[in-house]
């Protein structure tokens, strides 16, 4: 063989080797697509999967239901029940008397009467108004007899020491015109004077008294 010859041989021989062990090499590769993401991932690596299943909703909260449990509501009052009831009465039979008079009655005698159910300040203004001579006439010009009748309807104001019921008062009245009754709502407040409860004012519930420490002009009875 020639030199050339024995060169090109060398050549040869030698990209056979290369080629062997490229083969070699790629049988040892994965059989996979081959992508990146098939590559072995470095220690420690995280890596986050998309899922396809939609996230899980949280349970929905559960309603409030009421409880079986007692509930007194006058553990949340500033008074107590047998408070409460006996202002209540009062104001009823307050209202009652308010409404029950008599054209032949002194007007003094009835104020008296109102007088008894009343604060000192609110009992002066009180008796103005149901012995005004304008009223006192009229009720004698008609002779007008009314028996008054009433019963609490609502608690519109409440504290410690005082509290303001709507009233629904009726008048049975008899007159020289006609017999009628007539009805009608007032915010009757009630204080504590001492161990006892007193009128302190007397207002038609839609004038929006609230209550208020000093007493207002009353309308005229009958």
């Amino acid at each position: 063989m020639t030199e050339g010859g024995s060169r090109r041989g060398v050549v040869f021989a030698v990209l056979v080797a290369v080629l062997a062990a490229v083969g070699v090499y790629l049988t040892m590769w994965p059989e996979s697509g081959g992508g990146v993401e098939n590559l072995p991932e470095p220690a420690g690596a995280t890596r986050t999967v998309a899922s396809g299943r939609e996230p899980v909703a949280e349970p929905a909260r559960p309603e409030a239901t009421a409880s079986n449990a007692p509930f007194d509501v006058y553990s949340y009052l500033p008074m107590t029940k047998q408070e409460l009831a006996a202002a209540a009465d009062y104001a009823q039979r307050f209202t009652a008397e308010y409404g029950t008079f008599s054209y032949d009655e002194d007007p003094a005698v009835y104020g008296d009467r109102l007088k008894g159910y009343t604060t000192a300040e609110f009992s002066g203004v009180l008796l103005r108004t149901v012995t005004s001579p304008g009223t006192v006439e009229a009720n004698r010009a008609d002779e007008v007899v009314s028996v008054g009748a009433a019963r609490v309807k609502e608690i519109r104001q409440i504290n410690s020491a005082s509290v303001v019921f709507v009233v629904v008062g009726t008048q049975n009245v008899t007159a020289k015109s006609g017999v009628n009754e007539r009805t009608a709502e007032y915010a009757v407040t009630l204080i504590q004077v001492g161990a006892e409860w007193r009128v302190h004012d007397l207002q038609p519930a839609d004038s929006g008294q609230e209550g208020d420490e000093q007493p207002s002009e009353t309308g005229a009875a009958g």
